[in-house]
């Protein structure tokens, strides 16, 4: 007896000494928030204060230290995210996740990013002073990697850490860029279907733009198969540890609409979840300039911005960017491709991607005048039949970093503009409002045509030229609003109106977001913040409503169970509310994921289905195709000798939906609230191993909200008992200038990318129930709330 009690004490205390180990390891992994520390190429002492929710306000001399400063401490809390960021666009995932990411790796390295960076930084000018920030950004990043803590996801993995390059940068953004696209998960859908069953099966999707009736309104100044590109660019995209660019809301209200008599802006761009989220808030401040700005990891100037002069944003344009060509091979030289001016030579290069415990990958890729050839980069394409895609990011001169740097250290609206300018893509509404009162959107990107009669919906003829980009558009001619009269301007990824009567052509969102915005907006002229906050976190679809209606117009209700008639009540008194309590999005979103499948999926097959849920165009047909008695999607082509009718599908979908949730949350309709299935959880890459979800997720959490409200939760339709939501807002934000040091933000988890740091979750709840906290300008508040680091001379 006496021999166990020993033996459980010694077990107890080398318990006690692992844990306590294992506390003084956390403590000393954690990001230092306050003392001091010496920095190699800073001239003069610079102070960082790190507020109550860890957002460092940066005070220095000049700003080649406030960038040192910047690059260091953005590095301490989100390096592990930096890491993943870099290693996208250049293929270098496998190195540290192995074989699991090596089709990601041969996508990206074959579609040319890190040669388009390559190719921009060689005509970079040293001497200007984007590229000076820059380079003292990168100092201090590489000041911590040198010398800093080692994150715990490096350990864990095995990673060696690595300095940071311009080219990192320049990669980063050219990921970002590609992530923001739509075509690629759409064109060859289409294409399919049309050669499969006919043009007139895609009169219901709406290509023309007819459904786009809500659009922005613009004001001057005064054969084979193709959907296996679309499957495997967007399971790429899901699986990626960094989530894509989505869409967004933003919208600028002009001094005469507010209270205050002074301009209020509002951003909130849709991003794919994830954990560490995508921005890090910083607040610069030096003699000659002040900035409060929302970072991209491992890029040196902010996205989304704001000081005491102006505020800007942005969303997604959805234009159509990416175009893909059907190329001919020589008969006689598979080396050789068709051109309008005879057979020419691919251009040929070799990519080595490295895996981890594993040998050496060899990449042989083919490069046509149009582009990258897909069938080298992805599986499920016919080899014979090659396949190139046409991206304006790597055709055009990439002057990104010159613009990022404009239009965050801009003296005036015209200067804001000329950095607007330079964006070659992706393709944002940018937006704009400033303490003068001038409120603007533009729209960025290299627009361009094609012949007429040329639709870039489909996979186009690469051989003959005839489907080649015959004009680029002069800046001039995008898109934009300045000071309209109807005193406000706003986005919500829907199409903007036609300029000289050409509707530029996109992959635009439903009016859903649009229409409640311009509701809100257009009747209301004593806007304050207060008021925008509630509106920013508005869970109400007007368009939804009337889709309910038209469901439920459709059933025999003496025919129904008393269940039924009971989802059917709740459904008809529906005010189009998503909140937590709701149960009339339960039941709507589950009649119409079964309205989709018995809809299209006998034509497209199942895989097939699942990527046409995941497309634009899906979220564009609900609230049309439904209103066509005659569409020829209504007839199952799988029963013989019987046609179906819209009230057959409706009402079958029906009975299915009901059926599915009474097994999933029992036969009290009541309690079919919205809170039980529409659910977050914030994914860390290693929080997918059940024995670190604990310490890396952040979740799961019941959210309101829903897809393509203004509070835009969005989930994939789907039988299954919750709703996933894969991503919404990435920031809140709400810039008064008759308050602008009061100005607010939220973040959905946190500001710091490291798990032991108390800013890693500390956001969460207040996000969840559409709160928000201070975005700090006032020096003697920050003080008064912060710890403080100060960085001397080395």
């Amino acid at each position: 007896m006496k021999k166990l009690k020993k033996v459980l004490l010694v077990l107890l205390s080398l318990v006690m000494i692992l844990a306590i180990a294992l506390i003084i390891y956390g403590f000393y992994l954690k990001p230092k928030y306050e003392g001091e520390l010496q920095l190699k190429n800073i001239q003069k002492e610079t102070t960082v204060y790190f507020d109550d929710f860890g957002v460092p306000h940066i005070y220095a001399e000049n700003s080649k230290d406030a960038m040192e400063a910047l690059g260091y401490v953005h590095a301490q809390d989100r390096l592990w995210q930096m890491e993943l960021m870099r290693r996208i666009a250049p293929g270098r995932l496998s190195e540290i996740f192995g074989s699991v990411a090596l089709k990601n790796d041969k996508f990206f390295a074959g579609l040319g990013i890190e040669d388009a960076s390559a190719k921009a930084i060689a005509t970079l000018d040293k001497n200007s002073p984007s590229y000076q920030l820059t380079m003292a950004y990168l100092d201090g990043i590489n000041q911590y990697v040198e010398e800093g803590k080692t994150p715990i996801e490096f350990q864990l993995i095995g990673i060696k850490k690595e300095k940071f390059t311009i080219k990192d940068v320049y990669n980063i953004f050219g990921y970002m860029s590609f992530s923001f696209a739509m075509a690629q998960k759409s064109d060859p859908l289409l294409t399919d279907i049309r050669n499969k069953y006919g043009m007139n099966y895609l009169k219901d999707f709406g290509l023309d733009g007819s459904f786009n009736t809500t659009r922005i309104k613009n004001a001057q100044e005064k054969p084979q198969e193709y959907v296996a590109i679309a499957k495997s660019i967007a399971s790429l995209l899901d699986q990626s540890p960094i989530p894509p660019f989505v869409g967004s809301n933003s919208w600028v209200i002009a001094p005469q609409k507010t209270k205050n008599g002074k301009v209020i802006f509002a951003n909130d761009p849709h991003i794919g979840f994830s954990q560490p989220g995508t921005w890090y808030e910083a607040h610069i401040v030096t003699p000659y300039f002040e900035l409060y700005g929302c970072y991209l990891a491992g890029t040196p100037f902010p996205l989304l911005g704001h000081n005491r002069e102006y505020a800007y944003g942005l969303t997604m344009f959805e234009n159509d960017d990416i175009d893909f060509y059907q190329e001919e091979n020589n008969p006689y030289d598979a080396t050789k491709y068709r051109t309008p001016v005879g057979f020419s030579k691919y251009q040929t290069t070799k990519k080595i991607i490295k895996v981890k415990d594993s040998a050496d990958v060899v990449l042989n890729l083919k490069i046509s005048r149009h582009g990258p050839i897909m069938n080298d980069l992805i599986d499920g394409l016919n080899k014979d039949k090659p396949v190139a895609m046409s991206w304006i990011y790597t055709q055009q001169p990439i002057k990104i970093l010159d613009a990022v740097y404009m239009l965050s250290h801009s003296k005036s609206k015209d200067d804001f503009q000329k950095g607007v300018a330079l964006i070659a893509a992706p393709g944002l509404n940018v937006m704009y409002g400033d303490a003068k009162g001038n409120v603007g959107w533009w729209a960025t990107g290299k627009l361009y045509k094609h012949n007429e009669g040329v639709n870039t919906n489909f996979i186009l003829d690469g051989a003959s030229g005839k489907d080649d980009i015959t004009e680029y558009l002069d800046f001039s001619k995008n898109p934009s609003a300045v000071n309209p009269e109807w005193n406000y301007v706003y986005s919500a990824n829907n199409q903007p109106e036609p300029i000289d009567g050409f509707l530029y052509p996109g992959y635009y969102l439903p009016e859903d977001r649009a229409k409640r915005i311009t509701k809100l907006l257009e009747p209301k002229s004593n806007w304050d913040k207060e008021a925008v906050s509630k509106m920013i976190f508005d869970n109400t679809s007007l368009v939804t409503t009337e889709t309910a209606k038209n469901l439920t117009s459709n059933v025999d209700y003496n025919s129904l169970s008393q269940n039924e008639k009971a989802a059917i009540a709740i459904l008809k008194s529906w005010k189009g509310t998503n909140n937590l309590n709701d149960v009339a999005p339960t039941i709507y979103n589950k009649w119409v994921y079964f309205y989709l499948k018995n809809t299209f999926e006998d034509e497209l097959g199942s895989a097939n289905f699942k990527q046409f849920l995941a497309t634009h165009i899906m979220k564009q047909i609900v609230a049309k195709q439904m209103t066509n008695e005659n569409s020829l999607w209504w007839d199952n082509i799988a029963t013989k000798n019987k046609k179906e009718t819209k009230s057959e599908i409706l009402s079958k979908s029906f009975k299915e939906a009901v059926v599915s949730l009474e097994k999933q949350l029992g036969n009290s309709v009541a309690s079919w609230t919205w809170n039980k299935v529409h659910v977050l959880e914030h994914q860390h890459p290693l929080g997918k191993v059940a024995a670190l979800r604990c310490m890396f997720n952040v979740g799961p959490f019941e959210v309101p909200g829903t897809n393509e409200v203004i509070n835009n939760q969005f989930f994939d339709y789907t039988d299954e008992a919750k709703y996933v939501v894969k991503g919404g807002p990435s920031t809140r934000r709400i810039v008064d200038f008759s308050d602008v040091e009061n100005s607010w933000s939220i973040l959905p988890t946190g500001q710091s990318g490291n798990p032991l740091s108390s800013h890693y979750s500390d956001q969460a709840d207040l996000y969840n129930a559409g709160k928000f906290r201070k975005m700090k300008m006032n020096k003697a508040e920050i003080i008064k709330t912060s710890t403080k680091l100060v960085f001397s001379p080395k």
